[in-house]
């Protein structure tokens, strides 16, 4: 059983379409813990932190500046999840990163339909409404990224009790 700490981060859009409260209350029923939350609007040079060199190794250097454009353009929720294997289970939550492709039930695959060849064919970020760390070494380095330690907190849920 492995307590992990996750990095969520409600994009733009998800504000902006006032889901914000719809998108914690998957990860609260979920029984994960908020242990940190703020929102903050970025500037492109803390973008670069988060979105690093190597997304663009990974997926082109035009997809790392479109991904970087969109999540300037408004305010982010970011919140650190607590909980059992909670990189895994949030990435459930969340489902894959093409909205038109995840899953119902998820919250891509409920609050977005974006395709990859739209937005390819259009030259737009894929507009997903989320993000969450992949790894746990994306979740750690994540985390101390937009969080300090201070503005983490510890505390029991109904779930500990049990556990």
């Amino acid at each position: 059983m492995a307590i992990e700490r996750t990095l969520v981060l409600i994009k733009p859009e998800g504000v902006q379409r006032a889901i914000v409260g719809k998108i914690i209350s998957r990860f609260e029923d979920a029984g994960l813990k908020i242990i940190g939350m703020k929102q903050v609007w970025i500037d492109k040079e803390f973008a670069k932190k988060h979105y690093t060199e190597d997304i663009a190794e990974r997926r082109g250097e035009k997809v790392r500046e479109m991904l970087l454009d969109y999540i300037i353009e408004g305010p982010v929720v970011a919140i650190v999840l607590e909980g059992i294997n909670a990189i895994e289970n949030v990435r459930k939550i969340v489902g894959g990163t093409e909205p038109k492709s995840a899953p119902p039930g998820t919250i891509r695959g409920d609050f977005a339909h974006v395709s990859f060849a739209y937005a390819d064919k259009n030259s737009l970020p894929v507009k997903n409404l989320i993000h969450a760390s992949g790894n746990e070494k994306d979740a750690r380095h994540e985390v101390s990224l937009w969080f300090d330690e201070k503005e983490l907190h510890s505390y029991k849920t109904i779930q500990d009790f049990f556990m």
